[in-house]
């Protein structure tokens, strides 16, 4: 359970609304907002260096809410909840409700609002290069990603020279995984991913052709889902030491949540291997 700071009530005026009139005059919303983080360590040093300031997360909505213009609560309220959590890093997920008490409905009501929880993501993405400079297209891929204020990279596995898996002659491949927090969902987060992809040059020519820079999503959080591009955990990984052997560093003890076994413990049952040498970091 994480602790909660609640914000609840806050008043502002702005302008948002689909329609001309709201627009141009405006009107009062209502925000209540919950943030879930850890608060024990400013229960000890009581600083509010090691917490989210309350009166800065409302001076923040204040100033997001004003200066912003949407159409829609949906749009609002999940571009609000994403700032937030990318202003104050601490929290670990929002609860945030936008009420609209003047809404133009020609009926009596107290208001309408739109809540939703949006939350930090663990992510673990694989890594492959055999095209080029590999080791410098990984490389870049990550500090974009780092970069991307959605994204936070928080550690990475020594890279790996291995064989071609699946059948198609051609050279050797460069691989690694890293670790991240994101606040994409897994589509957004697949769709960014292969943007870094396109933007490295990346041709889906031939299935499991050579290719400089592939990024697949291992692991979500523990989500299991399938879609017609996505499926999560990553299909293959537990027959892939070139997968496993940098996972086995960063989450060695990371347990799949289909087939119940831990990194290491699917690595101990990989038959072939392909791994042919680690890169030591210089």
């Amino acid at each position: 359970m994480m602790d909660e700071i609640i914000i609840s009530g806050l008043k502002i005026f702005a302008w948002h609304g689909v329609y001309e009139e709201e627009q141009e005059k405006g009107q009062n919303f209502v925000i209540n907002a919950k943030l879930f983080l850890d608060t024990s360590a400013s229960g000890d040093s009581d600083s509010l260096d090691d917490t989210v300031d309350y009166g800065k997360v409302c001076l923040f909505i204040n100033d997001f809410m004003r200066v912003s213009r949407y159409n829609t609560l949906e749009a609002l309220v999940n571009n609000l909840a994403r700032k937030i959590m990318i202003k104050f890093p601490l929290s670990q997920s929002i609860e945030l409700e936008i009420q609209k008490p003047e809404a133009p409905i020609p009926l009596p009501f107290e208001t309408v609002s739109v809540k939703i929880k949006r939350s930090w993501h663990k992510a673990y993405i694989a890594t492959g290069s055999n095209m080029g400079d590999s080791e410098e297209f990984i490389k870049n891929a990550l500090e974009n990603l780092d970069a991307d204020e959605n994204c936070r990279v928080l550690r990475t596995s020594k890279m790996y020279h291995s064989r071609a898996y699946g059948g198609v002659e051609q050279d050797n491949f460069c691989n690694s995984v890293f670790c991240m927090e994101t606040l994409y969902s897994p589509i957004e987060l697949l769709t960014r991913l292969q943007q870094e992809e396109r933007e490295a040059g990346r041709e889906r020519l031939i299935k499991w052709g050579p290719r400089t820079l592939d990024l697949d999503i291992l692991y979500y959080d523990d989500i299991i889902m399938e879609r017609e591009h996505l499926r999560i955990p990553h299909r293959d990984m537990s027959n892939r030491d070139f997968v496993l052997l940098p996972l086995s560093e960063i989450a060695p003890y990371k347990r799949h949540p289909i087939l119940g076994l831990t990194t290491l413990e699917m690595l101990g049952r990989v038959k072939e291997t392909y791994v042919l040498t680690m890169k030591e970091e210089e």
